[in-house]
């Protein structure tokens, strides 16, 4: 696609692709140990036999079925005194305690086979690259600046829009350049593999004009070489849906909430049918509802460490009980959480009864201990 994609173009592009689509969900394609002789596996990145792999979606990479959410909410347990202030946002990314847990963390991931790295803030993006330099070949990086992409511009674009005084046509798309270019050069990075701008949680408050706008600079990252892939982080299911059918050639993942609540409803018309169809490939932020699914804080020494180690893999093999998502990306914050996680992956993928029942107790437990602020993933139990 050029960077001047037209709507037209995008509605004609779209119309094309569904057309000729098969219908349903269907699952993805996998590598693991019982079958790897049925798949090169020199062409996975960062390949461990005893992982999982999944083909996310068009970008045909194999992802490993549990990936490294960018998240570090409760770091200061392990590491006391990395916030500046009460907030996971304000950590000091200079503290060399910090860094060495990033990039402990990041090690162990890549010892256990996981490929991907979600980053989302710009203290993730700086965190991520640091910890990634000198490997940067072991690991797919996501990509979001976010406090100056989507959520940022858009306010600005309905204010002046607002105030009579509308942003000038390309406005969102130089901005987006402009912040894409200047993070790369604050991480010291030449490319990323997945820049996947994240959208207000309700993303249907961007216009079809920011949306135009924000694809134009998505496709002249990939012309450019500055992304390899290009997507998008959205809370709005419809909204999701219609503009991977609007811009096919440009949102290749997509990245949404997925908890241990979560039922996916068989459609041939809604959002999961769509992402197949067009080949998109799907990460799953929140499985644990930002810890609320958990009674500690998941760090060795912690009286409820086992139990919550045990329901986080119930959460992931639950997760991955869905064939069409690529993977669950939790925030881990210890190295022992990365083992527990890559754990659950190996155990078997069915629920048995006793499982079941612990794993509706802890969601019950999720759903009532749910801050104010996350109640809309209670939005995803059904879609």
């Amino acid at each position: 696609m050029c960077a001047k994609m037209h709507r037209r173009e995008f509605v004609q592009a779209a119309t094309a692709a569904v057309a000729g689509a098969a219908i349903g969900l269907k699952p993805t394609f996998t590598v693991h140990a019982g079958n790897p002789e049925n798949y090169d596996t020199s062409k996975i990145l960062n390949y461990n036999p005893d992982m999982e792999y999944r083909r996310c979606g068009r970008t045909g990479w194999m992802v490993s079925a549990v990936c490294l959410g960018g998240h570090w909410k409760r770091i200061n347990r392990v590491v006391p005194g990395a916030f500046e202030g009460d907030s996971w946002l304000s950590v000091k990314l200079d503290m060399p305690e910090f860094e060495k847990n990033r990039y402990d963390v990041v090690t162990r991931c890549m010892e256990r086979g996981l490929n991907y790295i979600d980053a989302c803030t710009r203290a993730e993006c700086i965190a991520y690259a640091k910890a990634l330099k000198g490997r940067r070949d072991k690991m797919y990086l996501g990509f979001s600046w976010y406090e100056e992409e989507m959520r940022s511009l858009g306010s600005q674009w309905e204010k002046a829009k607002a105030k009579g005084k509308p942003m000038p046509p390309g406005w969102i798309t130089k901005q987006l350049q402009q912040t894409l270019d200047k993070a790369l050069k604050i991480t010291g990075l030449d490319y990323v593999d997945l820049w996947r701008i994240t959208l207000h949680e309700g993303s249907s408050r961007h216009s079809d004009d920011e949306m135009y706008e924000m694809c134009e600079a998505l496709a002249w990252a990939k012309k450019t070489g500055r992304a390899r892939f290009t997507g998008i982080s959205s809370h709005d299911r419809p909204h999701i849906k219609t503009w991977i059918e609007k811009a096919k050639d440009v949102l290749d993942v997509v990245v949404t909430p997925y908890t241990a609540r979560t039922k996916v409803v068989q459609d041939e018309h809604g959002l999961w049918a769509a992402m197949q169809k067009l080949d998109v490939g799907w990460f799953g932020i929140k499985p644990y509802a930002s810890g609320s699914i958990f009674k500690g804080v998941g760090i060795p020494g912690d009286p409820h460490m086992e139990e919550d180690y045990r329901i986080a893999r119930l959460t992931l093999r639950y997760i991955l009980q869905n064939p069409a998502i690529t993977a669950p990306i939790p925030g881990m914050i210890c190295v022992e959480q990365v083992d527990n996680a890559a754990l659950a992956v190996k155990e078997r993928r069915e629920l048995d009864l006793e499982e079941k029942a612990e794993l509706q107790r802890a969601t019950d437990r999720m759903w009532a201990n749910l801050p104010y602020h996350y109640r809309w993933l209670k939005d995803w139990e059904y879609v």
